[in-house]
């Protein structure tokens, strides 16, 4: 399966009406950014759509809430397992959709995969507390209730994996999902959610999973104020964040935001040089640049930064660049045209103020938006503004340090919060970039890169990053509503604080 239509045909939506005709909105083409060629047309739905897929969403809600959290946990094992049959297919969707290498667009889909087992298991645990009150004969607790629909809206950097780890979490806690994906990516949004929504309609649950494919000035300020969504799920830039949380904000909602990084990876003057380089190509050219945790700034101590600049650029000789379904490809193209011009703009601008563009950032005469990856080295004590931004593709910014401390310092001296990572043989210096007094960031790793985050952790950042956590640990408490019992089985009426009335 190479086209479009094949996968979607193997995956039991080449039917689907919404690549069929225009919708109320009119229609949208979506492109394989490695050949710049239409893959199919789109319909998009309006503001009266929209409304209609959240009222669906909200009338499911009272008997999807009421239904026990274990069961709803069986809802989400049998989309995990429809998820792992279509796994090849869906993956290659991916890839030609969104431009990602084949095994990267597989091990997205085995993302969702794998948070629909681990939103399973906490179908069973989605615990309160026992606490011990002050009056005689009472009991207090804590309890945990489904919060109502939540609207999420996704990246096309990730078309399958975020979408899953609202919605998995999101289902097991007893909400309905109202989706909004990008419109770059929207055969792959209409593919998922088209398995998910077989899965839950197989089990009796038809409407708990809504899709809305519009424009934001139609759909996407229709749901960010729409009252009857009370959580917005928000992943993209920093610019767009501040707008949903401005305006989740004014009516009271709540918004869990995991917006832009300006990731820096530390390496010591004791660290492992080969561990080091491994990682940071990975993270600075994995996705060709296009994760929210790339690695975009390298703090290199200045007794090895010659040497790992050397390790890097060596490394970067060994990429392949091409066709991201061919095996052998590591590093796809830029998700389209613009990206490319953008990511042009950013090396002229490090160069006009002051840096060095070591090797790559150059556009590939051939179809698709093909680019080499690019390492920019900055002279020590240099301001450059230009690396306190995210653009989103393969540059690395590379830093000269003298110290542990000063590496922190650099991490911490941009708006963004979200991944760093530290390469060192010092135990002492693990501890103190993992402290109160190290990373600001969401994510601090030790010995190993920036991307590549698991599903059991919390995911999100700090700062411009906006503070949200999606995926594992705790973070379903976001999706629910906690509520405070006391029960009082005695006779009398005790007040607390030792009031005394009447």
């Amino acid at each position: 399966m190479t086209t479009a239509a094949e996968i979607l045909e193997s995956l039991g939506v080449a039917g689907d009406a919404r690549l069929s005709a225009p919708g109320p909105a009119g229609a949208i083409e979506t492109v394989n950014p490695a050949t710049g060629e239409s893959i199919g047309s789109v319909a998009l739905d309006d503001g009266a759509s929209c409304d209609a897929a959240v009222a669906r969403a909200a009338e499911a809600f009272p008997r999807w809430r009421d239904t026990p959290a274990p069961a709803r946990g069986q809802v989400v094992r049998a989309i995990g397992e429809a998820l792992r049959r279509h796994k090849d297919a869906l993956g290659s969707l991916v890839t030609l959709e969104m431009g990602k290498i084949k095994t990267e667009g597989d091990g997205e889909v085995q993302e969702a995969v794998d948070i629909a087992d681990f939103a399973v298991g906490l179908s069973r645990q989605l615990y309160g507390l026992t606490i011990a009150s002050e009056r005689p004969e009472h009991r207090m607790m804590e309890q945990w209730h489904p919060l109502g629909p939540v609207g999420v809206i996704t990246a096309f950097n990730f078309p399958v994996a975020v979408w899953a780890w609202n919605a998995m979490i999101a289902a097991v806690c007893g909400d309905p999902v109202v989706w909004k994906p990008s419109l770059i990516t929207p055969l792959t949004s209409i593919a998922t959610h088209a398995i998910a929504q077989r899965a839950a309609a197989d089990a009796g649950y038809p409407d708990i999973f809504q899709l809305v494919i519009g424009r934001d000035d139609a759909v996407g300020e229709r749901l960010i104020a729409d009252r009857r969504l009370p959580l917005i799920s928000a992943t993209g830039s920093c610019r767009m964040g501040r707008r949903v949380a401005q305006v989740v904000a004014a009516r009271m909602g709540r918004s869990l935001l995991e917006l832009g990084g300006n990731n820096a990876a530390i390496v010591l003057e004791d660290a492992d040089l080969d561990l080091a380089t491994r990682a940071i190509v990975f993270g600075a050219v994995g996705t060709a640049g296009q994760r929210c945790t790339t690695t975009r700034r390298l703090l290199a101590h200045a007794e090895i930064i010659d040497d790992l600049v050397g390790r890097l650029s060596r490394a970067y000789d060994t990429i392949t660049i091409g066709d991201p379904l061919d095996p052998a490809t590591l590093m796809g193209p830029l998700i389209n045209a613009a990206a490319a011009d953008a990511m042009r703009a950013a090396i002229d601008a490090a160069s006009e103020q002051g840096a060095e563009v070591v090797r790559g950032g150059d556009r590939l005469d051939r179809p698709g938006a093909f680019v080499t990856p690019c390492i920019v080295r900055v002279p020590h004590g240099l301001d450059l503004p230009i690396a306190r931004e995210e653009t989103f593709a393969p540059i690395l910014y590379v830093f000269e340090i003298g110290s542990l401390e000063e590496g922190i310092a650099l991490n911490n001296a941009v708006d963004q919060g979200l991944s760093s990572c530290l390469f060192t043989r010092d135990v002492r210096a693990a501890e103190v970039f993992v402290s109160p007094a190290g990373s600001d960031c969401g994510i601090a790793n030790v010995n190993l890169g920036t991307s590549g985050a698991e599903i059991g952790g919390a995911f999100g950042g700090e700062k411009d990053t906006g503070g949200g956590r999606e995926s594992g640990s705790d973070a379903w408490k976001a999706y629910m509503r906690r509520q405070t019992n006391t029960i009082n089985y005695g006779s009398g009426l005790p007040l607390a604080q030792g009031v005394r009335f009447g």
